[in-house]
């Protein structure tokens, strides 16, 4: 038996349970297609759907960056879970960064989409350069206390989607809680101290420059960086290659369960991207988050 066939039995037999988290404007539906290739390799999934990213649901203008990360917690914790590896896109890396951080026995690896990284003390908004900032900081003033969705064109430019994922996205966004992005996030320890692997997806920088504080990561020894030649979507553009990487890393992960795990018990709650702090069940329509939303290197 080769190293390889030896190295893919072991991915195939590990089970896992993932917590998806979705990133700007987007809610657990952005997984859909994630969610269903993973139960059906038999792991548990659990996407999540933000406090103030449900149509009609809650109080978008008054959540503020905590409520995120106890959404998360809150799943963690009502399910039962330890060992659990958070997979997060855009936005969602800086709620994925602070549960860690606040939870690290639930916590067995973190991988950031396409993500920004928290930083102690500073806004979501800060890692864009102060012009930008100031033109956000007043979208989101202008919109009541939202971060309005970007255009279907603003979505597509480049990205690797289809026209009609492009449409269907752009039509599925809202608005973001402003505060949530605008407003310092809390820290207790270095990033760098988590076990985390960084996504890159190639096609969403120029000249595959990466922002200076994900970069800085490659020196980190629990930090590992794997590459997708996609755009900024990859749950939607390429999500048989990105759930292929989550399994590999899942694998690798200390807290492994061998064995078979039902994929999506009966009992498991449902949401369908409805319900803040919830889990979504049914995959329906899959389609995430818009405008620049991760600055290039270049910009910062």
């Amino acid at each position: 038996m080769t190293g390889a066939v030896r190295r893919q039995e072991v991915i195939d037999t590990v089970k896992r349970d993932f917590v998806l988290i979705p990133g700007l404007w987007a809610g657990a539906w952005i997984w859909d297609r994630v969610t269903g290739l993973l139960r059906g390799l038999g792991h548990r999934v659990r996407p999540v759907t933000l406090s103030g990213l449900a149509p009609g649901e809650g109080d978008p203008v008054g959540t503020g960056p905590a409520d995120h990360v106890d959404d998360v917690v809150r799943v963690l914790k009502d399910g039962g879970l330890r060992d659990a590896v958070l997979v997060a896109h855009c936005y969602g890396g800086v709620v994925a960064g602070q549960v860690a951080d606040r939870e690290p026995g639930l916590v067995a690896h973190t991988v950031f989409v396409e993500a920004f990284l928290p930083h102690d003390g500073r806004s979501v908004l800060h890692a864009f350069p102060e012009r930008v900032r100031a033109e956000e900081l007043r979208l989101i003033a202008e919109s009541g206390g939202l971060w309005p969705p970007p255009h279907v064109s603003e979505v597509a430019e480049g990205q690797d989607l289809s026209a009609e994922d492009a449409r269907r996205l752009a039509g599925r966004l809202v608005g973001h809680p402003g505060r949530t992005v605008s407003e310092p996030v809390t820290l207790r320890s270095p990033l760098s101290a988590r076990r985390a692997t960084y996504v890159v997806c190639a096609r969403d920088h120029f000249g595959e420059r990466l922002p200076p504080d994900v970069e800085a990561m490659r020196g980190a020894p629990a930090w590992s960086f794997r590459t997708l030649d996609t755009g900024h979507w990859p749950m939607l553009s390429a999500p048989a290659e990105l759930v292929a990487v989550l399994t590999e890393v899942a694998a690798e992960a200390p807290g492994e369960t061998p064995g078979a795990v039902a994929g999506a018990p009966s009992g498991d709650p449902v949401a369908s991207g409805e319900a803040p702090g919830a889990v979504a069940g049914t995959p329906g329509d899959p389609v995430v988050s818009g405008r620049a939303a991760r600055p290039a290197a270049e910009e910062r």
